[in-house]
């Protein structure tokens, strides 16, 4: 092969690799997506015993953007809330009503003229947005969590209540020993251990 030939073949081969690695790239980005479901799907799905997440949020909200953007985005994040939860979007100002748990809930039918019944009912008078709410498979409310999280800090979170240790440890000793301690066991059970 001639100088030419072998500079054209190299450039093949580079784009061939480019391309592979791109599209391993977006192979690796499709599976980090978090699977969102609506408050009537959530409703009438049967889940086991995976905990139904309720991502409550604003078209407004700079930081429920950011949380899409940053925590949401990240495939640790992404695999913990597939495997183990229920991820349900639901808009705090929407104007459709909702069935819960055998009880339907209508827009702005708490004093606060844009806020849903449901969100109203479930976050209280003082909510903030975001706020995440985790309710068991009976559709009891298990903990609500409100602002922003890093993706690093929310893994810390989801994994506590996914994993059960929310019935073994105070949140702040938690916190303490994950990374030590915990995170181990998590990428083992979500197949991400090295």
């Amino acid at each position: 092969m001639n100088g030419k030939k072998r500079s054209i073949a190299r450039m093949v081969l580079a784009l061939v690799c480019t391309g592979i690695m791109f599209g391993a790239g977006a192979q690796n980005n499709r599976s980090a997506r978090i699977e969102w479901h609506s408050m009537q799907q959530a409703d009438a799905a049967r889940i086991g015993n995976r905990i139904y997440f309720v991502d409550f949020y604003t078209d407004w909200c700079g930081y429920c953007k950011k949380m899409d953007r940053e925590t949401f985005s990240d495939p640790t994040v992404a695999a913990i809330m597939n495997k183990y939860y229920y991820p349900v979007k639901f808009n705090a100002e929407s104007r459709g009503e909702v069935t819960w748990n055998g009880k339907t809930y209508r827009a702005g039918q708490n004093g606060r003229s844009k806020v849903h019944e449901f969100a109203y009912a479930t976050l209280g008078p003082r909510m903030g947005f975001p706020t995440f709410a985790l309710f068991r498979s009976d559709g009891t409310l298990l903990q609500s969590v409100p602002g922003f999280y890093s993706a690093k800090d929310f893994v810390v979170i989801l994994w506590y209540f996914a994993s059960g240790d929310c019935d073994k440890y105070p949140f702040d000793r938690y916190q303490q020993i994950f990374d030590r301690e915990i995170r181990p066991q998590m990428e083992k059970a979500l197949g991400t251990a090295k």
